[in-house]
C-alpha cells in the first residue's frame, strides 16, 4: 500500500498524454444505423422512408468515398477531429460569443461560510484569488491529480487552457492564444488583470519568487476599487469582446492602428493568468434559488469582463462570486474541477485567511490606459447596445430540486443522469405535446485530446415511455417496463458515445471532407429530417450534466426557440 501511495504521489498531471489512444473513426454502417434510429421520433412514415433511401444511397455512394478519405486523414493524426471541431464549433462562428458560446456559473460558497454580505467583496476576493493562484501553481508543478475512470487515465490537455489563455478575433476565423507553461517547460505569465468600472489594471501574483498573500492581494484590490470609485469611469474597452466576431476583429485592428501601445496592452490582458471582475451589483441568491446571480454572471456588465478570456473570475459587491468563460479552449468539467477545489479550501479554512497579516512593499497595480478616439467610443457604445438587446432575450432560472437526489435513484438501481434526462423528455413532451430533439454531452477524454460527443437523448424508447405516461389507460407495469427500456437505451448510448462509437462527430467529419474537396453537400445533410432531428446544431434541448459536486453553470440555448438545461446532482437534491 505504501509503495502505491508513493507511486501515485509521483504521478504528474500530463504524464500520460503521450500514451493515450488515438480518437477512432467509427464504422460507417454503424454510424448510419444509429443516425436512422435517432431521427425516427421526428419523421412521419413517408419522411422516414425518404430518409432511409437517402442514407442507403449515401452509404453505397459518396458516403463510402468520404469515409475512406476520413480514415486516411485519421492515419496521420492522433485526433482527426480536434482541429475541425475547434474551428467549426467555435472559431469560425461569427455570432457574438460572449452570450451565445461562453459558459457561466455561480460559486457555492454562499451555502456555507460566505453568505451574501455587503462590504465583504474585497476581502473575500483576495482569499478566493489566492486559492486560484495555488491551483495555478499545482498545475505548473503538474500536481493536479490525473483524472481516471477506474485505472484508465483520461486526457488532461484541456487543463493547459485554464490560465493565461485567450481567444483573439479574426475577420473570418478567430484563434486561441495560450501562454501557459508548466515549470519544466519554462517561463509563464504571472500577472492578473482586474476590470473595474470600465478600467483595466494589472498586477503580478509573484513577488520575490513566491505568491503574494491574501493581505497583499487585498491591498492591490483596495487600491483599484478606491481609485475607480473616486474617479470617472473608463471607456470600457472590454465591451468590444461582446460584439459580433468580425466587427470585433475590425474594431481591434483599428484600435491597434491608433497606437502600437494599444497592442501591448491587449496582449497583457490576453496573457494574464485570469481576469478578475469587480462588479458593483449585489444579486439576490439563496441555496434554493441562484437565478438572479446566474443571470448577472452570463449577461452582466460587458465593460468588466473580457468575453474572450478562458477565465473571468467575477466578484459582486455583496461578496458573492462566479465565473464567465470562453468555451473554445476547454469544456466545463475543467472549471468544475478548479471550482470544487476552491470550494473545499474555503470550507477547510472556514472562509478565512489564517496566515500572516504582514504586507510586503510590492509595486502598486499598473493601469492600462488605451488610446481611444470617437470611433472607438462609438464602437464600444454599439457593442453595449447589441449585447444588452440580446441579453434581454434570455431567461435564466436556477432552482434547487430538494425532494430527493442520487441516493434514492441509486437505491432504485437507476442511473441518476439518465433519470434526469428522461424526466426532461417527459416534461418537454407534456409541455409541447411532441418529442423534443435533445443534445446531451458525452465526454471522449479516454482518447488523446478528446472533448465531446453528442448523445441524442430523445430516443424511440423515451418517446414510447412518455406516451405511456400520458395515456390514462396505460398500466403501472407497462409504464415501468417502458421506462426501464428507455433507461437501458440511454445508458448504452452514453457508453457508446464515450468510447468513440457516437455518430454525430463522424457525420460532421464526412461533411467537412466533402467541403474540403469542393464536392456538393451530400443529400444526407440537406434532408429536412436531418435538421428537424437536431443535426447541424439545431437541437431544441441543449443539455449537460455538470457533475455530482455543488458546482453549477449555464450556457445559452443552441437555437432561438430552445432551452438550455444544465444540472448537477447531489445526494439529496438536484
Amino acid at each position: 500500500m505504501e509503495n502505491q501511495l508513493a507511486k501515485s504521489a509521483e504521478e504528474r498531471t500530463f504524464q500520460y498524454q503521450d500514451s493515450l489512444p488515438s480518437l477512432p473513426v467509427p464504422s460507417l454502417e454503424e454510424s448510419l444505423k444509429r443516425y436512422l434510429e435517432s431521427v425516427k421520433p421526428f419523421a412521419n412514415e413517408e419522411e422516414y422512408k425518404k430518409t432511409e433511401e437517402i442514407v442507403q444511397k449515401f452509404k453505397n455512394g459518396i458516403g463510402g468515398e468520404l469515409h475512406e478519405k476520413l480514415l486516411e486523414r485519421a492515419k496521420g493524426k492522433r485526433n482527426w477531429l480536434e482541429e475541425w471541431w475547434l474551428n467549426v464549433a467555435y472559431l469560425d462562428v461569427r455570432m457574438p460569443s460572449q452570450l451565445n458560446v461562453n459558459f457561466a456559473g455561480p460559486a457555492p460558497y454562499i451555502e456555507h461560510y460566505w453568505p451574501p454580505k455587503e462590504g465583504t467583496q474585497l476581502e473575500r476576493g483576495s482569499i478566493n484569488l489566492w486559492h486560484n493562484l495555488n491551483y495555478w501553481q499545482l498545475l505548473r508543478k503538474e500536481k493536479v491529480p490525473v483524472h481516471k475512470v477506474g485505472n484508465t487515465p483520461l486526457d488532461m490537455s484541456q487543463f493547459r487552457m485554464l490560465f493565461s489563455t485567450c481567444k483573439v478575433p479574426g475577420i473570418t476565423r478567430d484563434s486561441v492564444m495560450s501562454y501557459f507553461r508548466t515549470e519544466s517547460e519554462g517561463h509563464t505569465p504571472s500577472h492578473i488583470a482586474v476590470l473595474c468600472r470600465g478600467r483595466v489594471f494589472v498586477f503580478d501574483a509573484i513577488q520575490e519568487g513566491c505568491l503574494i498573500t491574501p493581505p497583499e492581494i487585498l491591498r492591490q484590490l483596495t487600491y483599484i476599487h478606491q481609485k475607480c470609485h473616486s474617479e470617472p469611469d473608463g471607456p470600457g474597452i472590454a465591451a468590444l469582446t461582446s460584439e459580433e466576431r468580425t466587427r470585433w476583429a475590425k474594431a481591434r485592428e483599428y484600435l491597434v492602428s491608433l497606437d502600437p501601445e494599444n497592442l501591448t496592452m491587449l496582449e497583457k490582458i490576453q496573457s494574464s493568468l485570469l481576469v478578475y471582475s469587480i462588479e458593483d451589483g449585489s444579486p439576490h441568491v439563496t441555496p434554493e434559488d441562484y437565478s438572479q446571480v446566474t443571470t448577472m454572471l452570463l449577461t452582466g456588465d460587458p465593460t468588466v469582463r473580457w468575453g474572450d478570456k478562458s477565465y473571468n473570475l467575477i466578484s459582486f459587491a455583496n461578496g458573492v462570486f462566479g465565473c464567465n468563460c470562453d468555451h473554445a479552449p476547454y469544456d466545463a468539467m475543467i472549471m468544475v474541477n478548479i471550482s470544487h477545489y476552491i470550494d473545499e479550501k474555503i470550507l477547510e479554512n472556514e472562509g478565512r485567511w489564517k496566515g500572516s497579516e504582514n504586507v510586503r512593499d510590492i509595486p502598486l497595480p499598473e493601469e492600462l490606459i488605451f488610446t481611444v478616439d470617437e470611433k472607438v467610443l462609438d464602437d464600444i457604445n454599439q457593442a453595449k447596445a447589441q449585447y444588452l438587446k440580446q441579453a434581454s432575450d434570455l431567461q435564466i432560472f436556477v432552482y434547487a430540486f430538494t425532494s430527493f437526489g442520487k441516493k434514492l435513484t441509486k437505491k432504485m438501481r437507476l442511473h441518476p443522469d439518465t433519470f434526469v434526462q428522461l424526466a426532461l423528455q417527459l416534461a418537454y413532451y407534456r409541455l409541447h405535446g411532441c418529442p423534443g430533439c435533445c443534445y446531451e454531452t458525452a465526454m471522449t477524454r479516454y482518447f488523446y485530446h478528446g472533448r465531446t460527443e453528442t448523445v441524442r437523448s430523445c430516443t424511440v424508447e423515451a418517446v414510447r415511455w412518455c406516451q405511456s405516461m400520458q395515456n390514462p389507460y396505460a398500466s403501472l407495469l407497462e409504464r415501468q417496463q417502458k421506462m426501464l427500456q428507455a433507461f437501458a437505451k440511454h445508458n448504452k448510448m452514453m457508453k457508446d458515445c464515450s468510447t468513440g462509437k457516437g455518430f454525430d462527430r463522424h457525420l460532421l467529419g464526412l461533411s467537412l471532407i466533402a467541403k474540403e474537396e469542393g464536392l456538393p453537400i451530400p443529400e444526407l445533410f440537406t434532408d429536412p429530417v436531418f435538421s428537424k432531428s437536431g443535426g447541424g446544431g439545431n437541437f431544441v434541448l441543449s443539455t449537460s450534466l455538470i457533475g455530482y459536486f455543488r458546482i453549477q453553470g449555464v450556457v445559452a440555448p443552441m437555437v432561438h426557440n430552445g432551452y438550455g438545461f444544465f444540472y448537477h446532482i447531489r445526494d439529496n437534491s438536484h
